[in-house]
């Protein structure tokens, strides 16, 4: 993958990038969106069960980061500035594989820390049929993928990082998820009104929800992150976090009632201000 192309999964783009690169990019991308979205645009959300726990930000994520290739800054002038990481990132690109898998392991697979350590073909196997399961339906409790010898997705992937990077999906998953077509179309205060309220009705069902945040057409920010709580006031909403570049600790995405407006404090890789939202892995055509 070009780590030097406009819309990297994770990260804004980098400095490397080519005037013309935005241009062919956009003209890949406007056929597909364009008829997913005459097609399928309508389609209606299903009714998600309420699930039996609360996301746990220390037991439900991953221990690993998904890495920064730049690695950015304000300059002496004051702008947002870019250059390579040295040394090269190891497993970058995969927001969108960490915040899907998270939501797959909340929903669909279970934990079992009083059986025996398994060995690698098995947690191989393992892995591989939670996260071919369907992020948008959560299985029956009698039908979730056991994993043994750990208590939690925290834990599991602490000792068994390799496999899981491995086996939960390539960087190319991130460019090419299905609802990549929505970010084409304006993002209106009303619509992200809307935005903020459909993720309050989920959240009530006790899933975690994984969420595209973008500026664009800007290209300071294409990143996957996972909501999995919120804090409601008159003012505004602060929705709880799990972004897959920052594992120590949640982040906080605040939603302004007086403005419509998402905003995503400054970090290492995002200067801080206003974003769009749109929420993903919630039905077929997103």
């Amino acid at each position: 993958m070009d780590t030097s192309m406009p819309l990297t999964a994770g990260e804004p783009a980098g400095s490397a990038a080519q005037p013309g690169s935005r241009t062919r990019l956009l003209a890949l991308w406007v056929p597909l969106p364009l008829l997913l979205a005459f097609l399928f645009g309508c389609a209606s959300a299903p009714s998600p069960a309420t699930n039996h726990r609360r996301f746990d930000f220390q037991k439900d994520t991953f221990s690993y980061t998904n890495e920064l290739v730049w690695e950015y800054h304000f300059d002496a002038r004051g702008k947002w500035t870019s250059s390579r990481r040295v040394p090269p990132a190891s497993y970058s690109h995969h927001c969108f594989v960490v915040a899907r898998s998270a939501r797959q392991f909340f929903l669909n697979a279970r934990f079992a820390p009083g059986q025996p350590i398994a060995d690698e073909s098995t947690y191989r196997k393992l892995i591989r049929q939670v996260v071919s399961s369907n992020p948008r339906h959560p299985l029956p409790e009698a039908r979730r993928i056991l994993i043994p010898g750990y208590p939690d997705l925290r834990a599991f992937s602490q000792a068994q990082r390799s496999l899981l990077q491995e086996e939960c999906g390539g960087a190319w998953q991130s460019y090419f998820q299905r609802g990549h077509w929505r970010m084409l179309w304006p993002f209106s205060r009303r619509q992200q009104a809307a935005t903020a309220d459909q993720i309050l009705a989920h959240l009530r069902t006790g899933e975690p929800i994984v969420v595209h945040v973008v500026r664009f057409p800007q290209l300071t920010i294409n990143h996957a992150v996972v909501i999995f709580k919120a804090e409601e006031a008159a003012a505004q909403i602060r929705f709880e976090t799990y972004d897959p570049n920052r594992p120590a600790a949640p982040v906080w995405i605040t939603f302004d009632r007086a403005t419509r407006t998402f905003d995503l404090p400054a970090n290492d890789y995002f200067p801080g201000g206003r974003v769009d939202l749109y929420e993903i892995y919630h039905r077929w055509n997103y």
